[in-house]
C-alpha cells in the first residue's frame, strides 16, 4: 500500500511525485517512458535557457529519487479501480493499493474513463482547479485535462496543484510548500 500512486512519468507525473514525497508522503510513480519530452528541447520552460527533453527527464527522475519516490520503470498500468476507499492499481506483475491517484498520461485518458471520470464537451477529463476529477481522490493532469495546451511548464503546474489539494487533505489545512534559504543549508 502506498499513500500516493502516480501514473506518468512525464513533467507532470513527476511533479506531483515530488511535492507528495517531498512532504512525507509514500509516493510510486508508474513509468512507462512514453512521455512526449523524448520528442522535445526546452527553450520555452522558466528557469531553462535549452535543455533536451529526455536530459530534462533524466534531471527530474533523479530527483524524485531523492526524495524517496518509488519509480516502477517499465510497468505499464492495466487498470485502476475503486477499492473501498482506496484505489488498485494493477500492472502484468503487480498491484498497488494506494489513497490518492495522480493520472499524468498525457493525451491517453483511457484510465480515467475507465474509473468513471466525468468528461467535458471536448473529450477531456473533467476537472476542478485542483486536478481533482469527479472520482473523489482521483486526479487528472497536463494533456488528459487541456484540449491543446500541452505545454511541459502547464503539466508540471498542473501535477503540483493536484499534489498541493492531496497534502491539502491530509495535513487538514490549506497547505503550502515554500522552502526559505535556510532550508538548503
Amino acid at each position: 500500500m502506498t499513500d500516493v500512486a502516480v501514473v506518468g512519468g512525464g513533467p507532470a507525473g513527476l511533479s506531483a511525485a515530488l511535492f507528495t514525497a517531498k512532504n512525507g508522503l509514500d509516493t510510486v510513480v508508474f513509468d512507462t517512458d512514453k512521455t512526449w519530452m523524448h520528442k522535445a528541447h526546452l527553450f520555452n520552460y522558466l528557469g531553462i535557457e535549452s535543455e533536451d527533453g529526455t536530459a530534462f527527464v533524466e534531471d527530474a527522475r533523479e530527483q524524485v529519487e531523492s526524495f524517496g519516490v518509488e519509480r516502477r520503470q517499465g510497468a505499464e498500468v492495466q487498470t485502476v479501480e475503486p477499492d473501498g476507499d482506496q484505489f488498485r492499481v494493477v500492472t502484468e506483475d503487480d498491484d498497488l493499493a494506494a489513497d490518492y491517484l495522480v493520472l499524468a498520461t498525457g493525451a491517453n485518458r483511457g484510465l480515467a474513463e475507465e474509473l468513471g471520470c466525468e468528461f467535458t464537451d471536448e473529450d477531456i477529463v473533467d476537472v476542478d482547479v485542483t486536478m481533482e476529477t469527479s472520482v473523489e481522490d482521483a486526479y487528472a493532469t497536463g494533456a488528459m485535462v487541456r484540449a491543446e495546451e500541452w505545454q511541459a511548464v502547464i503539466s508540471a503546474g498542473d501535477g503540483a496543484a493536484a499534489a498541493l489539494n492531496v497534502l491539502t487533505k491530509e495535513k487538514g489545512e490549506h497547505f503550502h510548500d515554500f522552502d526559505v534559504p535556510a532550508d538548503a543549508e
